[in-house]
């Protein structure tokens, strides 16, 4: 009989994969009989490029399970089998399938679910969420068959979606209840040129519109009634109205959970039950849940160096995001909102590009607090890397958003600034001073240093800062520094600009198909 401690995950998705990862890597399973649950019948695969499957990536593509993982590190896994209760007094996890596993150590992963509104008619045909490859398969399926789109949510995941709708051929709508696209990222200046800029991609978007019914349409499948007494007739909906935590394991189990929702956790990412951790959307810490992945990335090291005996504490994580959405440049920075007492704001606008940039500071001006960037976000990385490192503004604020003399329209805060400590990637918590190392040893190339710190592999907002970091280091080593956009396109930044100019582009697709190569990325 093994005299191993019996240790069981629950969910397979980005979270629970990450710490089975971190578990390897801190060279801990050998303490461990270890055991996971993989609800659905894919195993981990990266949600945050979704939308890439409608692009051509593949299911192997989007995998986050490198082959023989599971086997060589004598985990066992149960693909398609959902955990269905806990008994905390026998220690047990009991599953559909009719497993019965036994635990000294358990962890939840279980993540969380879309929030679907009470609408009259949303579980009609072609209702769908935009959550799962299996979900995308299925929209994928009624897209062939239909000409309207109706999107119904304008956050993040919502843009992302419509984009998916868009690209199956589809008429698309985005509908939203506030009065502007991200409410919760951006302002309403920056919503008004993000609205311009998607409806300028041939995607109609409505402002404060509260739908009432889901009925039969005349010229559609669906029709959809607001509250105001205008309506869109629509084939296909998707809901992409926020999440809610999947906490009912916990819940069933007498777990503390929070007034709303979520299994409340302390630093350590432990439930009330001390030998119960909640890492990554199910989990409650401070009040809060994280709705991106790299602070569920953090939960999930600080319980595998817990269960390693190393100290580690969660403390809260940055809740900035930087993406791509439709082909704009979207980026949100601390305090955006600028609801820090006596802070000052500074914006600017330049109409005929479409560029919005707003930055919030301190009453002093000595100190970044958020800022606010659509359709040019080149300097997200060197903004935020100011404002998490306290690093002192120039005397004249403004300029880190002005276009600068010399046209480069950079803040001009190299990475030199940056102290070794500066955290780069906060999927995967690597640090300036790890990839100066890296490059050091030899990974002078962006692949090379993806390989070897995992650096831009997670969300993927650190990509252009990792860049600058791997030609100053570069630079130095007297090496010749590649300034091609990324691996998809061989020419600069401005000299892609000039094509796009001349050549009148009009979207990312065509412009890949003549000058680039592969799907694309976060940087291009």
């Amino acid at each position: 009989m093994s005299d191993k401690k019996k240790l069981v995950v629950i969910g397979n998705g980005m979270v629970g994969h990450k710490f089975l990862q971190s578990m390897v890597n801190n060279e801990a399973l050998q303490d461990y009989e270890v055991t996971t649950f993989c609800e659905e019948t894919r195993l981990a695969y990266d949600r945050v490029q979704l939308s890439s499957y409608f692009s051509g990536q593949s299911e192997e593509d989007l995998s986050l399970v490198e082959p023989g993982f599971f086997e060589k590190n004598n985990i066992t896994v149960h693909v398609g089998d959902r955990a269905s209760s806990i008994d905390r007094e026998a220690k047990k996890v009991l599953s559909n399938n009719g497993q019965s596993i036994p635990y000294d150590k358990l962890v939840l992963a279980t993540g969380s679910f879309p929030f679907v509104p009470p609408i009259p008619g949303h579980e009609r045909e072609n209702c769908f969420v935009y959550r799962t490859i299996d979900d995308l398969i299925d929209i994928k399926k009624a897209g062939e068959k239909s000409k309207v789109g109706v999107v119904i949510g304008g956050g993040l995941l919502g843009l992302e979606a419509a984009k998916a709708l868009k690209d199956l051929g589809l008429k698309t709508h985005v509908v939203e209840f506030a009065p502007r696209l991200m409410a919760v990222q951006i302002d309403d200046g920056a919503g008004e040129v993000l609205r311009k800029k998607i409806e300028d991609l041939g995607v109609s978007v409505h402002t404060q519109k509260n739908t009432q019914a889901i009925v039969d349409g005349e010229q559609c499948l669906h029709r959809m009634n607001f509250a105001d007494g205008t309506f869109i007739e629509t084939d296909v909906i998707l809901f992409s109205a926020g999440i809610r935590p999947r906490d009912d394991i916990a819940r069933d189990c007498g777990l503390t959970l929070g007034e709303r929702g979520g299994v409340v956790i302390n630093d350590h990412c432990q439930t009330s039950d001390e030998d119960i951790y909640a890492i990554g959307e199910c989990a409650l810490w401070d009040g809060k849940i994280f709705g991106l992945v790299a602070p569920g990335y953090q939960m999930a090291q600080v319980v595998a160096d817990q269960l390693s005996a190393k100290e580690n504490s969660f403390t809260g994580a940055d809740m900035s995001t930087k993406l791509k959405l439709m082909g704009v440049d979207v980026a949100s920075i601390g305090d955006a909102h600028a609801v820090t007492e006596n802070s000052k704001v500074y914006t600017y606008v330049n109409g005929s590009d479409e560029v919005y940039k707003k930055i919030v500071v301190s009453e002093d001006k000595k100190h970044l607090l958020g800022a606010v960037l659509i359709g040019d976000a080149v300097d997200y990385g060197n903004l935020l890397q100011m404002k998490l490192n306290d690093i002192a503004l120039p005397e004249h604020p403004d300029s880190l958003i002005l276009p600068q003399r010399d046209g480069s329209g950079s803040t001009g805060l190299g990475v030199e600034a940056l102290p070794d400590t500066a955290q780069i990637c906060s999927c995967y918590d690597v640090s300036k001073g790890a990839l100066c190392q890296a490059v050091a040893d030899g990974a002078t190339t962006m692949a090379a240093l993806k390989e070897c710190t995992s650096a831009t592999t997670g969300c993927g907002g650190c990509t252009a800062l990792v860049g600058q970091v791997l030609n100053k280091e570069l630079e130095k080593l007297g090496m010749d520094v590649n300034t091609d956009l990324c691996e998809h396109f061989a020419y600069t930044r401005q000299d892609l600009y000039n094509l796009i100019r001349v050549n009148e582009i009009k979207t990312f697709d065509e412009m890949l198909e003549k000058y680039g190569k592969g799907y694309g990325c976060d940087l291009c």
